[in-house]
């Protein structure tokens, strides 16, 4: 802020006219920001049904935060798609964790840019873990009931067939182990004019085995995707374009989720849901691997 004896001297060097422009945008700036951070619908933005309310990244509140961080304190775990910076600064896990392995799908991805395998994960401050390059569907390369969670934020919607990579992220998860995916809540982003994929939908992609390959959502996604909330999708035919590639970028949301579907999803899977959370941005669950059944009670 300038102190009145900075304005008075700006004005008097300044052209009066050149001083109340200057004025009118530091003015306008000023209600943007408080636009921005404000809590509350304003007039302006609920005159604009195309477009959610905006809420800044990391304003909202998870309800059971502290649950979330003590059920992962002090264990090893991995995270598909990550890492996260969700998991950093609005749920704060890495912080607290024992240990952390990473799996993305490719070697150059749009969100981490070139990446290595290996002991190449740095997920927090000097903090690193093993580099899986591998798709979510297959983690063949990591053996069976090895990690005490999983964690996930913001990439099973990339995944074409969800059910057959959250069975395989139950396969290396121990007894006992936990779950923890995020996905976004549509109300807040570019799929906000789509509705909500069947639980019918993603069990028939599962039994057909669907693979990366595949475009089922393409129309959809098309016609319905909000472009003016996914800048770096460029226009129409940018988009497009991109789209028609998927198998080699992922940019697409192939289902969209709400919190009924995704207990639906683990649920069938033999998980049992813990936590359940939904904020304006992203819908969050945890859930608990159930143990193999002993010899005794089978």
């Amino acid at each position: 802020m300038l102190s009145r004896s900075a304005k008075t001297k700006i004005k008097s060097i300044l052209p009066r006219s050149i001083f109340e422009a200057l004025s009118a945008v530091r003015r306008y700036l000023y209600a943007e920001k408080i636009l921005e951070h404000s809590e509350k619908k304003t007039e302006h933005l609920e005159k604009i049904p195309a477009q959610p309310e905006k809420i800044p990244e990391y304003d909202e509140k998870i309800p059971d935060l502290i649950y979330y961080v003590n059920y992962v304190s002090g264990k090893r775990g991995i995270e598909i798609g990550g890492p996260s910076g969700l998991f950093k600064h609005y749920l704060p896990l890495y912080e607290k964790i024992e240990s952390l392995d990473g799996v993305n799908y490719s070697n150059d991805t749009l969100w981490e840019g070139k990446i290595e395998e290996g002991l190449t994960f740095n997920f927090y401050q000097n903090r690193t873990g093993r580099q899986f390059i591998c798709e979510g569907t297959n983690l063949s390369s990591i053996s069976d009931d090895c990690y005490d969670f999983v964690l996930s934020s913001n990439c099973l919607e990339h995944i074409a067939n969800p059910l057959k990579a959250l069975n395989e992220w139950k396969r290396i998860l121990k007894d006992d182990g936990l779950l923890i995916l995020v996905l976004p809540n549509k109300k807040s982003n570019f799929d906000h004019r789509r509705p909500t994929t069947s639980f019918e939908h993603i069990i028939e992609d599962y039994s057909k085995d669907i693979s990366e390959y595949d475009l089922t959502h393409l129309e959809e996604i098309l016609s319905l995707h909000d472009l003016s909330m996914d800048p770096p999708a460029g226009d129409i035919e940018n988009f497009k374009k991109r789209s028609l590639n998927n198998y080699n970028n992922r940019g697409l949301h192939h289902h969209v989720y709400d919190l009924n579907v995704m207990t639906q999803m683990v649920e069938f899977l033999g998980f049992k849901c813990v936590l359940k959370n939904e904020t304006y941005r992203n819908y969050f669950l945890l859930a608990s691997k159930a143990p193999k059944p002993t010899q005794r009670n089978r």
